[in-house]
């Protein structure tokens, strides 16, 4: 199984990226893939994990780098993995006023199953955007 994890900006301008929409899309198309992971969103970062079948996790990157919405993807890890670490595929959005630390304690729940190097990169991405 390969397990993929990447960053990249949102684009200005171009289009909407709500939450609900993302959300939903993205979880008919990994149910389907068999892929799960975690995509965190403030509004102008996303941070990934996908993992699941190869082919199906680099056909959904080939997709997300085809969308306009996303610039500047830097692929921070490509590995193989035994077992799935995220489980079922979550979302963490940050919504503007929420307490930064109930959303940095959710991130750590969602991502405790992952490598030290996974979780970390997720625990220190919500840190060092806290207060972008």
């Amino acid at each position: 199984m390969l397990q993929l994890v990447y960053v990249s900006s949102v684009t200005p301008g171009a289009g909407a990226t709500d939450p609900a929409a993302i959300l939903a899309v993205s979880r008919a198309n990994n149910r389907r893939d068999a892929i799960t992971g975690m995509l965190y969103a403030d509004g102008g970062r996303f941070l990934q994990a996908l993992e699941g079948p190869p082919d199906k996790v680099e056909a959904a990157i080939d997709r997300i780098k085809a969308d306009k919405r996303h610039r500047s993807i830097v692929i921070l890890s490509s590995r193989e993995i035994e077992t799935r670490e995220f489980g079922e595929w979550e979302m963490a959005h940050s919504t503007p006023g929420e307490d930064a630390d109930s959303f940095i304690a959710r991130i750590a729940k969602l991502a405790a199953n992952a490598s030290p190097n996974v979780r970390a990169t997720f625990e220190g991405f919500a840190q060092a955007r806290r207060g972008a």
